[in-house]
């Protein structure tokens, strides 16, 4: 059986430049329509975080204004109920590679806080490149390639064609100009990526090798699915 494991941030919330909090998480589309993706294959889905601390999605992700809808707010929290494996995750430095056969990023603010600088994160996905197994990451998600920087400020993801939330959607979100660094900005300057941008909140995947990234939440299905044709 083909497994996936969830790498997913715990924090709850971001500390913006002022030294103020803004409550997040992770975002729920982008957890929860990929993991419906995956299990509606057949596929068995484990989780991860810094600590094993069980993760928290963003308040906002499972509103309204963001479903579409009263009914699509609901069916979103029915949905993060039954994602029971995203509520009881390992440690990431208890995970073994060979246990699994790809890995997923979702984003929301939350790894902009703790999955930038997780050496045990930054191992992980350093040594999951090294496998030859697909990696994918959405949204806030590649935040957490930043981790594999060395000491030299060098990166084995250098080079990588790659997307995320572009700074254009940051400026639309409304907190680019509080935030302490933009994740466009240092993943093109600081890792040395190969970043590609699209239309704001339009679905955008970008595919380098074994590395699948998608650009905002629209992008989180699409990037599943994209991920399933090497999977298969």
């Amino acid at each position: 059986m083909t497994k996936v494991l969830y790498l997913i941030t715990a924090a709850t919330h971001w500390t913006l430049a002022d030294g103020s909090e803004q409550p997040t998480g992770f975002w729920a589309e982008e957890a929860l329509g990929p993991y419906e993706v995956f299990t509606k294959a057949g596929y068995e889905i484990a989780a991860a975080t810094p600590g094993g601390v069980p993760p928290t999605a963003d308040a906002a992700s499972l509103t309204p204004e963001f479903n579409d809808g009263i009914e699509g707010a609901e069916r979103m929290k029915a949905a993060l109920r039954d994602a029971t494996e995203l509520a009881h995750p390992m440690r990431i430095e208890d995970v073994r590679i060979d246990d699994y056969d790809a890995v997923f990023v979702p984003g929301g603010w939350g790894p902009m806080e703790d999955l930038p600088d997780n050496a045990e994160s930054g191992r992980l996905l350093t040594d999951w490149l090294a496998s030859g197994k697909p990696l994918a990451l959405v949204c806030h998600g590649p935040a957490a390639l930043l981790a594999t920087l060395d000491s030299d400020g060098r990166s084995p993801f250098a080079g990588y064609r790659l997307t995320s939330l572009s700074n254009a959607e940051e400026k639309l979100n409304g907190l680019a100009d509080r935030a302490k660094w933009l994740l466009q900005d240092r993943l093109t300057t600081d890792l040395g990526a190969d970043y590609r941008e699209g239309e704001p909140f339009a679905p955008h995947v970008e595919v380098d090798r074994t590395l699948y990234t998608g650009q905002n939440p629209a992008s989180a299905v699409p990037l599943a699915q994209e991920l399933m044709k090497t999977l298969s």
